[in-house]
This record gives C-alpha cells, sequence and structure tokens, in this order.
C-alpha cells in the first residue's frame, strides 16, 4: 500500500506539473491573441516626428545606456558625426535583432514540425514565430528608414546561420538556451533605455516599447521550457548543456552587442576606445555580467551550476550572483548597456 501510495503521488505530481505547465502555455498564447502589435498599424511611421531628418540630435548615442555614448572619445567628437555614429549604431543594432529572429523563426517551426496533435508548445511557439515576424518587419523598416547600410552580424555568424535552426530539433534544449543568450541582452539593453528617460529618436522609442512587450512572453516561454525539460535529461546530457549554457550565451552575446567590423573602421575607432567598451574596462565588464542575472537564476534552479560550469561562467565573464526574480534591477553601480 505504502509503495502505491508513493507511486500514485508521484504520477500525481507530474500530472500536476503538466497541467500547470499547459495552462501557463494557454495563457501565453491567449496574451499573444489578445496583445499583439502591428508594426504596420501600430506605428506611424509616415507621421512627421518619425521623420529621418539632417543633425537630428536625437540620434546622437545615449550616455547612460550605450558604452560608446558614455565614453569621452565619442563624447569628444563634433556633433554631426556624433549624430552619424550614432545613426549608423542604431540601424545596426536593428539589423542585428533582425537577422537574429530570423534564425529564430526558423528553428521555433523546426521545433513545431515534431510536436504531437494537440501539443500546446505547438499553438503558443507558432504565435512567438508571428510576432517575431511582425518583428523582422519592423527592424527592416527602420533600417531602411535610417538610411545606413548596416550589415548587422559578422560573417561568421551569417556563415554558420543555416545550421543553428537544425539544432532545435536535435538538441533542443541546448536551442532554447541560444534562443535566450539572443534575447536577454537585448530585452536587458532595451529597457535599460526605455527606463532611463534619456532622448531617443521617436523611432527607436517606438521600436523598443513594441519589442521589449512582446519579448516578456517569449521570454517567459523559454524559461518555462527549460524548466521543464531540463530535469528529464540524462545526467550526462544536462552536465554537457551545463557546460555549454556560459559559452552559449558569451558568443551570442558577443555577436549581438559589439558591433561588425566594418562599425570600427568606417569610423576609424581607435582599438584602445573598442577594449574599454567591450569589455575590458570595470564597468563594462560589470554591465556584462549583468545581463546574465536571470539566465544564472535559471540555470541555478535546474541544477546547471555545478562546480565545473562555475569556472566556465567565470572563464567566459559572466558569472556572478544570480536574479532573485526575473528582471531585477542592477541597483550597485549606474549602468550602460550597448
Amino acid at each position: 500500500m505504502t509503495l502505491m501510495s508513493e507511486g500514485q503521488t508521484r504520477s500525481s505530481d507530474i500530472d500536476a506539473e503538466t497541467a500547470q505547465y499547459n495552462e501557463t502555455l494557454r495563457l501565453l498564447s491567449e496574451g499573444s491573441v489578445h496583445k499583439h502589435f502591428d508594426p504596420y498599424v501600430d506605428i506611424d511611421w509616415d507621421s512627421p516626428e518619425f521623420e529621418v531628418i539632417d543633425n537630428d540630435r536625437r540620434w546622437i548615442l545615449p550616455t547612460k545606456t550605450d558604452p560608446i555614448g558614455g565614453h569621452a572619445w565619442y563624447q569628444a567628437l563634433p556633433e554631426d558625426k556624433q549624430i552619424e555614429i550614432g545613426m549608423w549604431r542604431q540601424a545596426n543594432v536593428a539589423k542585428v535583432g533582425l537577422q537574429f529572429e530570423n534564425i529564430l523563426i526558423r528553428g521555433m517551426m523546426q521545433y513545431v514540425f515534431s510536436l504531437e496533435n494537440g501539443d500546446p508548445e505547438a499553438r503558443y511557439c507558432t504565435h512567438e514565430s508571428v510576432e517575431e515576424c511582425n518583428h523582422t518587419l519592423m527592424f527592416q523598416e527602420m533600417v531602411n528608414r535610417v538610411g545606413a547600410d548596416a550589415p548587422g552580424m559578422s560573417r561568421w555568424m551569417k556563415l554558420v546561420s543555416p545550421i543553428l535552426p537544425l539544432f532545435a530539433s536535435i538538441a533542443p534544449e541546448l536551442f532554447f538556451v541560444g534562443v535566450l543568450a539572443g534575447e536577454e541582452p537585448i530585452d536587458h539593453i532595451q529597457k535599460g533605455v526605455l527606463r532611463s528617460g534619456e532622448e531617443i529618436h521617436p523611432i527607436m522609442q517606438g521600436v523598443m516599447a513594441i519589442h521589449v512587450a512582446e519579448e516578456a512572453r517569449h521570454i517567459s516561454f523559454a524559461h518555462q521550457l527549460l524548466r521543464r525539460r531540463v530535469p528529464k535529461m540524462s545526467k550526462v546530457g544536462r552536465f554537457f548543456l551545463s557546460l555549454m549554457f556560459p559559452i552559449v550565451m558569451r558568443v551570442l552575446c558577443d555577436t549581438i552587442v559589439i558591433p561588425p567590423k566594418k562599425f570600427w573602421q568606417k569610423f576609424d575607432i581607435p582599438k584602445s576606445v573598442k577594449k574599454d567598451l567591450f569589455w575590458e574596462s570595470k564597468e563594462a565588464q560589470h554591465v556584462l555580467q549583468d545581463y546574465f542575472g536571470d539566465v544564472r537564476m535559471l540555470a541555478t534552479d535546474t541544477g546547471m551550476m555545478n562546480r565545473a560550469a562555475k569556472l566556465v561562467w567565470k572563464a567566459c565573464g559572466i558569472d556572478g550572483k544570480a536574479s532573485r526574480f526575473r528582471s531585477e534591477p542592477d541597483r550597485s553601480s549606474s549602468q550602460f548597456a550597448a
């Protein structure tokens, strides 16, 4: 009787866990139905305030939330040069976001392809993919209007991009770690800009507001999926993932946050400035570490913050305190973000 009771309890726990997960997915899907955005409806691209004009100071990079904007080298430049650099940089950030979400969409559809009928993940992943398609339209529209021929990601990342969506089928846990590696830094950066109150161009304001609102659901899903799947992995698989977790975070963060080679060459930016910004100064190191408080919490909660993994987090320069709750603000110092 005791054994049966324990077995029944265990089965009941599993059923309750599945029911809770499915309910979370239902709520996320309903959120996508009732609170979604269309970039050609919710942004008035042709309004006078959205016009891109010469010598608009609102394109000067903000000092509090952009490391380049806060650097003495940039601040010493003539105003017209600051505006030119600011426009190119913001356009490239949008282009990188577009390219990352293109990879994410392809991977998400690859993941959905193998799901069974009735699986609530299929519905939510498809909702998310629709939203990400709208984000790519929004980002490309911004790039087109700014007029900077921004390349986005580095050449090597573009070369490997066709392979990355395949991980959604062969190693879904690793794929969704990659999803968070791209989404968490962007979300952290954009929230910082919106919270700072610094003046930015209305195009930036509109794009960021929409993106942050919908990314909250996307990030929540990736966290929930990994919390559900990781404990069910084999010990070997979980150990391997624990080591890859910080590596993927750091590699994709650098891909997204650091401007490509063309940027440094085009504006003749000294190497010493680049080193200061990414990531050799103490302030820059702190900003890098702060991007990953939420995912350190996730790694800890899912049993992936073992001794070996901690060494890898430290070697990648992204170790530190885990967040106590999602989106916990950093109050230890003033921040800037890329």
